[in-house]
């Protein structure tokens, strides 16, 4: 029976590491996050707390903990099958499950004791502190080399809005003239920064982009301070991560830590960080007039300048123009940016226009914030035909916000389909009825497509959410 006893302690124990880990990935292996700031805290009532008090009940005072261990693998499987960002398995998460499994086999096999919560604990603490000794390695490697590269330009991007667009159109405009490299995807922390300049920066490179994003006070200071850019854009400051920051002023000062370079030469601030401009600090923003924005792409004004991209949403006219700021900074004249702005291609789940089934389709899936919503919203409504949104809401902000979006989704759409519970509610209480649909999961997204769309229809996918969102 003692046998019995291990392997179901060793199946528990590597089920109960799985959802840790898991959740401590989606959390950036926060602990604090994923304790007090889960968007879905009840998953850790029904996925690890009430699983453990039976399987401790189970095993001190019967010989069935083996049965409880088999009903939350089934439990713990159902979950994972729900999971639209399963784990990935990393070193990172290799060394904790590492850990896990000496600790656990250690404890039980010397001291006879099935615990669970101390060997988690010790996994977690001591593949961190691992974790911090090969990132400390890691950082003097990319400091190493990015020191060595004597004639680089290193651009800085950060926004609460649109800095992933910004960061692919001056990586776009400045391809006219330098051999240019720009931080992939959505890459914009401190350790995705050092692992793109380890793995991927060629040593080629004359400017090099760099996003920076930020969930704490600090975070955008170390990639500044670490890649000491030459040319700064700080994109429109809102209320994006809420949550973390507490308050608009916490985001903004937060952003502003990019000035935190021995070697600016100039900057350009959007006007909503209400910057006071100096010499080699610009606020930008009023200057950009004109601005129009279809279904086929938005043009704009700048300092006497048209310029016109097919790029969806009158919101980027701002992303844009700061581009083009940067670009004239490092020496493309009017007619290379022109040239540039015409083969311009939108970036990918941000206001993307596909056409397909005789509809149009519009994927902003990847744009999470007020602004962007309420663009993509004014541009559905031009549309003459019939139009659904495909929405969760806003996520990591407060209920004002959503209620705005809701208000304007029932004014513009005909049918408002509402993916998870976050913000279901909300939307309950300001979409009229017949318009409102629920998506509990996303596999049930094709069926609804079919129940719910036809040939000639708009559909807005505006905002995605993860399941554990």
């Amino acid at each position: 029976m003692i046998l019995l006893d291990i392997f179901a302690y060793v199946l528990f124990i590597a089920a109960t590491g799985y959802y840790v880990i898991t959740n401590l990935q989606w959390y950036s292996y926060k602990l604090e996050r994923v304790v007090l700031h889960h968007t879905k805290p009840w998953w850790h009532f029904v996925y690890f707390l009430v699983p453990f008090a039976l399987y401790m009940l189970m095993h001190y005072t019967t010989s069935y903990a083996f049965v409880v261990v088999a009903i939350y693998l089934g439990v713990l499987y159902g979950w994972y099958k729900g999971l639209d960002k399963p784990l990935v398995f990393t070193g990172r998460v290799k060394r904790f499950f590492t850990i896990l499994f000496f600790v656990a086999l250690f404890v039980v096999l010397v001291f006879h004791y099935f615990g669970v919560i101390i060997p988690l604990l010790i996994a977690y603490f001591v593949s961190s502190l691992i974790e911090k000794m090969l990132f400390s390695g890691f950082k003097l490697k990319a400091k190493k080399k990015i020191e060595s590269m004597k004639s680089l330009i290193v651009v800085g991007i950060t926004a609460s809005y649109g800095k992933t667009s910004i960061k692919n159109y001056v990586e776009h405009l400045l391809d006219a003239k330098y051999k240019i490299y720009a931080t992939p995807r959505s890459v914009n922390t401190l350790g995705g920064v050092l692992k793109d300049i380890n793995d991927d920066l060629p040593e080629d490179t004359e400017v090099y982009v760099v996003e920076m994003g930020a969930r704490g006070e600090g975070d955008i200071a170390e990639i500044s301070t670490f890649v000491n850019p030459h040319y700064v854009i700080v994109g429109k400051i809102g209320p994006a991560h809420i949550e973390y920051f507490k308050t608009l002023e916490n985001i903004r000062n937060t952003k502003m830590e990019i000035l935190q370079t021995n070697r600016l030469k100039e900057a350009w601030i959007h006007e909503s960080a209400m910057v006071k401009p100096e010499e080699n600090i610009h606020s930008f923003g009023p200057e950009i007039t004109d601005i129009e924005a279809t279904l086929e792409g938005t043009s704009f004004t700048l300092e006497g300048i048209r310029y016109t991209a097919s790029i969806l949403g009158a919101f980027n006219a701002i992303n844009l123009a700061a581009a083009v700021k940067v670009a004239k900074a490092l020496g493309l004249n009017d007619e290379q940016i022109r040239q540039k702005l015409s083969t311009l291609k939108p970036v990918s789940h941000r206001l993307q226009r596909i056409d397909a089934g005789g509809k149009v389709i519009l994927d902003d899936s990847f744009n999470g914030n007020i602004d962007g919503m309420m663009a993509s919203f004014e541009l559905a409504s031009t549309y003459s035909g019939r139009k659904v949104v495909i929405t969760p809401g806003l996520v990591e902000t407060d209920d004002a916000l959503n209620i705005r979006v809701a208000q304007k989704a029932n004014e513009v759409f005909d049918v408002v389909v509402v993916t998870g519970d976050l913000n279901y509610g909300i939307f309950k209480a300001y979409i009229d009825p017949d318009k409102l649909v629920k998506l509990s999961a996303k596999n049930e997204m094709e069926a609804m497509l079919i129940e719910q769309t036809r040939p000639g229809d708009l559909i807005l996918f505006a905002n995605d959410a993860p399941s554990f969102i």
